[in-house]
């Protein structure tokens, strides 16, 4: 296999064939190409699984590339126009951090046959410069996972901005707990309303650690790791992006949304939507009225693919476009009554 800036040409090829004992049809070539998931399709047009089925004397029915090809044609060519998303973490100086976070909303993008620009914006500044000049010009915000109290409150300001502003909301991990750490402050009153992980001497952590958690001493034993059921709230936006009753989704965090604080929650409005089978632990909320403002406990990124594009981000990518409808909406009406 040939890494090259363009296609190989078959004279080379079959220099590279001679020199290698090898037959022309076995050296394949491997060029750059616009989007990763191109190479699929090119390979398949080399010929290379053909090539290694017959080296290894196995039968294997021809490759289905269609659904490949029109992923690769959405990518390149995409009907719907674009939306920008902003992505507010503390690791945006270094986005392979945010990866599949990435790719996930990429197949958002797919799944709704649009282009998206991605903004990562770093939270230790929208703490120092505020989140409307900070988060101008974009029509989703998703805040993803992390560790650790740097950058919070400009996490907190973020999610805020996307509350009051009607500004199609996703948090994940960490970020679902920021957005009810928001809530509590700001909608229910509750001043100094923390997590117990960032600030250890809140007056209301409405994120904390289990009670059957406190008294363990290794930390590696109070992690929640890999796939855990979830169980929906019938006639929520958690549920009518799944199609389904039950799910389940992989999990990497430690703090929980304290039940201590769940009457109060509700009672102002924001929904529980998703809780574990025995209903002790809250994996989803979400905001009734709102475009989208949706958090999980869980991570959805890592069930996303470009031929099967996660259900939460395809919603969230398609509320962010119907963002930029509304504000070209509002922009349209404005000029008719300037003039």
């Amino acid at each position: 296999m040939c890494r090259a800036a363009g296609p190989i040409p078959r004279p080379l090829k079959e220099k590279i064939a001679l020199f290698g004992s090898l037959s022309v049809e076995a050296v394949i070539s491997a060029p750059d190409v616009e989007c990763i998931y191109e190479l699929p399709v090119r390979f398949r047009d080399e010929g290379l699984d053909d090539k290694i089925a017959e080296l290894l004397n196995i039968w294997s029915r021809g490759a289905e590339m269609d659904e490949w090809r029109r992923v690769v044609e959405r990518m390149k060519h995409p009907s719907r126009g674009r939306a920008v998303i902003g992505v507010v973490g503390k690791y945006v100086h270094l986005k392979d951090s945010y990866k599949s976070l990435h790719e996930a909303l990429v197949h958002g993008g797919l799944a709704n046959d649009c282009a998206l620009e991605l903004r990562y914006i770093d939270s230790e500044e929208v703490e120092r410069n505020g989140a409307t000049e900070m988060l101008a010009g974009i029509d989703g915000l998703l805040v993803p996972g992390g560790f650790g109290d740097r950058g919070i409150e400009g996490k907190i300001l973020a999610v805020r901005h996307a509350r009051e502003n009607g500004l199609p909301f996703f948090g994940i991990c960490l970020g679902m707990q920021v957005a009810v750490i928001e809530y509590a402050r700001n909608v229910c009153g509750l001043a100094g309303a923390s997590s117990s992980e960032l600030a250890e001497k809140t007056p209301h952590p409405v994120i904390d650690l289990m009670p059957d958690q406190r008294g363990v001493t290794d930390k590696g034993a109070t992690m929640r790791l890999g796939s855990y059921p979830c169980v929906l709230t019938p006639g929520t936006v958690a549920f009518d992006a799944y199609g389904s009753a039950e799910i389940g989704e992989r999990h990497r965090h430690r703090y929980e949304l304290n039940n201590s604080y769940r009457d109060e929650l509700t009672k102002n409005g924001l929904v529980l939507s998703g809780l574990s089978p025995d209903r002790r632990l809250v994996e989803m909320i979400e905001l009734p009225g709102h475009p989208y403002f949706v958090g999980c406990q869980f991570h959805p990124e890592f069930k996303s693919g470009p031929l099967m594009p996660h259900p939460l981000f395809t919603r969230f990518v398609k509320a962010s476009l119907d963002q930029v409808a509304r504000r070209k909406s509002e922009a349209a009406r404005n000029t008719v009554a300037v003039n």
